[in-house]
């Protein structure tokens, strides 16, 4: 069993990367990117599947062809304790409360223990679909966190 790793620690050679070293960049209009909404505590969502339809042959009574017919798209989801005058949070504000879209594409790195990106997720044409914010309770002592839902045209895997 590898011995896991630890912040600041190089890794074992051969193992696999942590998820909790990761950067997000929006790039608004497609090319600028945002240097303020870099930071986010929890990133998800980065799945993909091929849909399929089944075709029933006549006289083939032991199975039916499966075939693909398109790739669906989770949302991606972002989490992250509010940020008081981002930009990020302007554009979710007017795709809310004016119905306006500023479609951007949208770039998840994961990081090594040098913060050096070796993997990475390019999300296009994303959107915002989705916002909200947790409970504000008195009896608790914790961070407000926003969440952050887009829909995207398409992913690009990259391994770099």
């Amino acid at each position: 069993m590898a011995t896991p790793e630890l912040p600041g620690a190089l890794p074992l050679v051969g193992s696999p990367p942590l998820g909790f070293r990761f950067g997000v960049l929006f790039f608004a209009g497609g090319l600028l990117p945002n240097p303020i909404d870099i930071f986010f505590q929890k990133v998800s969502g980065l799945t993909s599947t091929v849909e399929t339809g089944t075709i029933e042959e006549g006289g083939q009574n032991l199975y039916v062809q499966s075939l693909p017919k398109r790739i669906k798209y989770d949302n991606l989801v972002l989490e992250r304790g509010v940020v008081v005058g981002s930009p990020l949070v302007i554009e979710f504000n007017a795709t809310m409360s004016l119905f306006k879209f500023s479609p951007s594409n949208v770039l998840v790195t994961l990081l090594d223990h040098t913060n050096i990106p070796i993997a990475g997720w390019l999300f296009m044409k994303a959107y915002p679909v989705k916002w909200s914010v947790s409970d504000l309770d008195a009896t608790a002592n914790s961070v407000v966190i926003e969440r952050m839902e887009l829909s995207y045209q398409r992913m690009q895997v990259m391994r770099i």
